[in-house]
C-alpha cells in the first residue's frame, strides 16, 4: 500500500523547467525522469536550519528532478506521517533520538540521514577528533592528524596545573566540550598564559594553537561528493607576541563568521587547497569510521609545511547553504541514494 501511494504521487509541475535542466544534462536528471514518481524527504529541522538550507533555489531544483520535501509534524506519530523514502534531520535530545531508532527499526525501507547514534560522538568534543587520531592517515600527499588536547570537566582553579602535567605548548585554543550546534558551543579563547587559564569556565577542551596562516578550509562532504572552501582563521602567534601578551581572548565561531578568503590575494603556500587525493582518502576513511554521509571538517595546514594538515573540528549537517553549487551536489546525492535502493531491491 505504502509504494502504491508514493506512485500517485507523480510530480506533474514545473515539467518545461524540468525539460531544460534535461537538456542540459539528462544524466543528472535520469532518476526523475525515467521512474516519473516523487522522491519524498520528510525533514526535520530547526527553525533556523530550514531556512538556511531549504533555500528557493534548492526547492526549485528539486522539484524539477522529481524531489518533494515534506516537513515532519512533531505533534504526530512519525510512522503515521509519509510514506517517505528519506527522512532528513538534524534535531537534538534523548527523545528525538529515541523516535528515530524506533522509525528505523520499523522502517528499513527508508533511509536515515544520518543514523542517530552514529551522530551523537561529534555532539562532545572529547570524541569528536578520535576516528582522525586513530586513522595515522598518511602517504605521499601528506599527513593529516589532530593538535594535541586535553579535556577539563570541572575545577578551572586546577587548570594550570593539568596542562603543564600534560606537557602542553601554549597559547590554547579552548572550545565547549559539548557541541550541540549552539552558538554557545562555538565560542572559543585562545589562552596566551598559563594563570590566565583559570579564567576559563569548564566543561572544556584545550586545544594547542598550531599556526596556518590564518586560512582554514572547510571541508563539505555529502555522501561521496567532496567540496572545500577556504575561510579566514585566526591570525598566527609569534614567539614574541606569546611571550609579551597574557590574558585569555575570546572569539565568535571562527569559521562561519568570517569571511571567504577564496578571492583574497594570499601566499600560494597557504592559500592551495589540500591535495585531492588525500581529501578523498581522509574522506572516504572517515565515513566508513563515523558511519556518517553528511558531514564538514574544519581543517589547517600548519604554516611553514607543504603536507602537515590537521582536523580541528568536524560538524554534522553543516550549513551547506554556504557550500558552491550545494543544490546541484545534494540533489544528486538523494537521488543517487534512491537509486542505489531500486537496484539493490531489483537484485
Amino acid at each position: 500500500m505504502r509504494e502504491e501511494m508514493r506512485d500517485q504521487l507523480v510530480y506533474r509541475e514545473g515539467e518545461e523547467e524540468a525539460e531544460k535542466e534535461k537538456e542540459k544534462d539528462p544524466q543528472r536528471c535520469r532518476i526523475g525522469f525515467s521512474n516519473k514518481r516523487v522522491v519524498v524527504v520528510g525533514y526535520a529541522l530547526t527553525s533556523k536550519k530550514t531556512k538556511s538550507f531549504l533555500q528557493p533555489k534548492l526547492e526549485g531544483l528539486a522539484r524539477n528532478k522529481g524531489i518533494l520535501f515534506v516537513a515532519i509534524d512533531h505533534n504526530r506519530p512519525l510512522s503515521d506521517q509519509g510514506p517517505f523514502d528519506i527522512v532528513l534531520h538534524k534535531l537534538s535530545g534523548r527523545e528525538w533520538r529515541q523516535i528515530l531508532e524506533d522509525y528505523r527499526k520499523t522502517h528499513p525501507e527508508v533511509t536515515v540521514l544520518d543514523p542517530p547514534d552514529a551522530i551523537q560522538p561529534l555532539h562532545n568534543r572529547q570524541s569528536m577528533l578520535q576516528a582522525v587520531a586513530d586513522m595515522d592517515l598518511s602517504d605521499s600527499y601528506g599527513k593529516v592528524g589532530v593538535p594535541r588536547q586535553l579535556v577539563i570537566k570541572r575545577d578551572a582553579s586546577s587548570i594550570p596545573d593539568a596542562v603543564t602535567d600534560s606537557g602542553l605548548k601554549l597559547p590554547l585554543v579552548a572550545k565547549p566540550l559539548v557541541n550541540d550546534g549552539s552558538v554557545k558551543s562555538h565560542q572559543l579563547s585562545l589562552a596566551y598564559d598559563r594563570y590566565s587559564l583559570q579564567k576559563l569556565e569548564p566543561p572544556l577542551v584545550l586545544q594547542e594553537f598550531v599556526n596556518h596562516g590564518g586560512v582554514l578550509f572547510k571541508v563539505y562532504i555529502v555522501g561521496e561528493a567532496i567540496k572545500v572552501v577556504r575561510r579566514f582563521s585566526l591570525p598566527d602567534v609569534s614567539k614574541r607576541e606569546l611571550s609579551e601578551t597574557a590574558g585569555v581572548y575570546r572569539f565568535p565561531r571562527v569559521s562561519c563568521a568570517a569571511a571567504s578568503a577564496d578571492d583574497a590575494d594570499l601566499d600560494p603556500s597557504i592559500a592551495e587547497l589540500p591535495p585531492r587525493p588525500l581529501l578523498e582518502r581522509l574522506a572516504k576513511e572517515l565515513r566508513r569510521r563515523l558511519g556518517l554521509r553528511l558531514f564538514n571538517l574544519d581543517m589547517i595546514r600548519e604554516h611553514g609545511t607543504r603536507d602537515r594538515f590537521y582536523v580541528i573540528d568536524i560538524n554534522y549537517f553543516p550549513g551547506y547553504g554556504k557550500m558552491p553549487e550545494y543544490e546541484h551536489i545534494f540533489t544528486d546525492f538523494l537521488l543517487s541514494l534512491v537509486e542505489a535502493k531500486y537496484k539493490k531491491r531489483s537484485g
